[in-house]
């Protein structure tokens, strides 16, 4: 092949081989739900699920530029998404929030015609969910994270990347985490 032949070839061959980076629109368009997902799955409510999904893209909007492949945006969502998560059950707990609002909720539900039935079984539904998310706290990192990215149902090797993992060691993380979970888990749910 002559020279001036492989001059065109490489010339006509994009620079970069890997996925550029995605838009702000492109990215919000295919990773909303998913950032959702992750942040309702922590907070359980839909409306800090909402705020915590905003602040990630706020922060993709913010560092967008620094994401050099479209394949990095996702797991970097879902890792953002689980921290701010994260930061906002912390603080919230910390102002007792939760607690007024369940004490508001179980007393408008037991004037409201409900009738003891229904406030008792969401008193259980909120007391297990409680009981799942301080047994997951108590989980060490990077198995937790691993848990709550695998739940949202990335592969080892997103989740590898997300947390800057080797990904070799992901499955191992999993597997000690959900032990760990259901052993603390046990113990939680015994004192009742």
């Amino acid at each position: 092949m002559s020279e001036r032949a492989v001059e065109a070839l490489v010339d006509s061959v994009p620079e970069t081989v890997h996925t550029a980076a995605p838009s702000f629109d492109e990215a919000f368009t295919l990773h909303h739900r998913a950032v959702f997902r992750a942040a309702y799955s922590l907070v359980r409510d839909s409306g800090l699920a909402e705020d915590v999904t905003q602040e990630v893209f706020l922060k993709l909007y913010q560092h967008l530029g620094s994401l050099q492949n479209g394949e990095h945006v996702r797991p970097w969502l879902l890792r953002v998404a689980t921290n701010t998560a994260l930061n906002t059950i912390r603080s919230r707990s910390r102002t007792g929030t939760r607690e007024e609002e369940f004490v508001a909720a179980a007393t408008v539900g037991s004037g409201g015609g409900g009738g003891p039935v229904g406030v008792e079984a969401d008193y259980e539904r909120r007391t297990e969910i409680e009981e799942a998310r301080r047994a997951l706290e108590q989980v060490k990192e990077p198995m937790r994270s691993c848990l709550l990215l695998k739940q949202q149902g990335l592969s080892y090797r997103e989740i590898a990347r997300a947390l800057s993992l080797n990904e070799a060691n992901v499955g191992s993380l999993i597997a000690r985490g959900r032990k760990e979970f259901k052993r603390v888990y046990g113990k939680i749910g015994g004192r009742r």
